[in-house]
């Protein structure tokens, strides 16, 4: 109906070991933030081609970009088109997998990357 998708960010990944940051806005959690209002906690450490399993059975999902420890992926709200940014990444050395979920526009997404994050945590068990 609507395509509210906005510009794909171009600096996503894992950059010495860390996703991006949260901007600050309330619409965007990831597990290494210290900021307890988008802090969630990591994904069990399992491997990324589960975590790509349990994303693609997922409605309006496109995988972008896939490594051996790195998984990033698009998805669409259904009614506007609003356009978030999800990454996972392996950290082998703390043993689980780092999550970030993020909408690329506005300020509010009323708990739905918390709630995608907590969702797909309950599917990897």
């Amino acid at each position: 109906m609507f395509n509210f998708s906005g510009k794909r960010p171009d600096d996503l990944g894992v950059n010495d070991g860390k996703l991006k940051s949260c901007p600050g806005t309330p619409n965007c959690v990831s597990s290494q933030s210290n900021n307890l209002t988008e802090k969630v906690e990591p994904l069990p450490a399992v491997p990324i081609s589960e975590i790509k399993k349990v994303v693609e059975s997922m409605e309006r999902t496109t995988i972008i970009t896939e490594t051996d420890n790195y998984l990033y992926a698009e998805f669409k709200s259904k009614l506007m088109g609003f356009v978030d940014d999800v990454e996972f990444y392996l950290d082998k050395d703390a043993n689980v997998v780092h999550v970030r979920s993020a909408s690329r526009l506005g300020k509010s997404d009323l708990g739905v990357n918390r709630a995608r994050v907590e969702e797909i945590r309950s599917k990897l068990k």
